[in-house]
């Protein structure tokens, strides 16, 4: 079994920055994609970023340009730097991964909210 912790939500202004991270452990042999989702109130769940094992990265048009995804592989973990928040931006944030061979983790999920 794999667990994810995720980490690094909160309330933040407008324009500004949070880090969230999340953490997988257990039995881990390699993990592919990773990945970090979001779901606002009466909202489908929607793709943020992902990235792959060898570091490609692919984004949201909603977010290209102020969130950053990337990963420490010796971790096993994954982190989404959001800087330029907006209000938009409020949902609370899941980390999804895929681990070897090809089974499919999310997160608890950690509550992010933008505002004044």
């Amino acid at each position: 079994q794999v667990q994810l912790v995720e980490s690094g939500g909160g309330l933040v202004q407008p324009g500004g920055s949070l880090r969230l991270s999340c953490a997988a452990s257990g039995r881990i042999f390699s993990i592919h994609q990773m990945a970090w989702y979001r779901q606002a109130p009466e909202h489908q769940r929607e793709l943020v970023a992902q990235i792959t094992t060898g570091g490609s990265t692919d984004y949201a048009d909603f977010v290209k340009g102020r969130f950053t995804i990337s990963r420490d592989n010796a971790k096993n973990t994954v982190y989404l730097q959001m800087n330029s928040l907006e209000p938009e931006d409020t949902a609370v944030y899941y980390c999804r991964v895929v681990v070897f061979p090809r089974n499919v983790y999310w997160g608890q999920g950690t509550q992010v909210t933008v505002s004044s």
